[in-house]
């Protein structure tokens, strides 16, 4: 038989919710929320549709803290997301994440915002690549050594 997981930061019991596409543990006191190792990309991915390889690096180095992990008890480490201004904790054990009230709706934000950067890096890759192409091509060159050989020419030029 399972526990009822506990609120590392209030002791309330968590209750199983429905947040932003996401069924996760919430609680009801401070509206914290459990999210285990699948659902934080779940959470990620409600707003982000370029694939888990273009999110970037999760973590990178953690800090101790006091707050224990709602599943297992043991004390859990602290990370910045994604390099971003978030800090969030995790369980070495790896049952999962701890999220303050409301910083879903911040790695929401962070999420839409960095699809929206990399859909611009793409767009613009496009478009660097439409002009290469435009520059190799045959019309294009041609132009240019015409161009070149007129101005090398030492016949003089009629005014146009």
């Amino acid at each position: 038989m399972m526990h009822a997981m506990k609120c590392p930061i209030c002791d309330s019991e968590l209750a199983q919710k429905k947040r932003d596409g996401v069924e996760m543990e919430v609680c009801p006191s401070c509206q914290g929320m459990w999210l285990t190792r699948q659902e934080l990309p779940q959470l990620e991915d409600e707003v982000f549709d370029f694939g888990d390889d273009e999110k970037g690096s999760l973590m990178l180095g953690s800090d101790s803290t006091t707050r224990k992990c709602p599943q297992c008890g043991k004390l859990m480490r602290s990370f910045q997301y994604r390099l971003y201004d978030l800090d969030l904790d995790f369980c070495e054990e790896q049952h999962g994440y701890w999220l303050d009230a409301e910083e879903d709706k911040r790695i929401l934000e962070l999420m839409k915002k960095e699809e929206k950067n990399l859909g611009r890096k793409v767009l613009a890759e496009d478009r660097f690549a439409a002009h290469l192409q435009y520059l190799r091509s045959g019309s294009f060159m041609d132009r240019l050594r015409d161009l070149a050989t007129a101005a090398m020419d030492p016949r003089p030029k009629p005014d146009l």
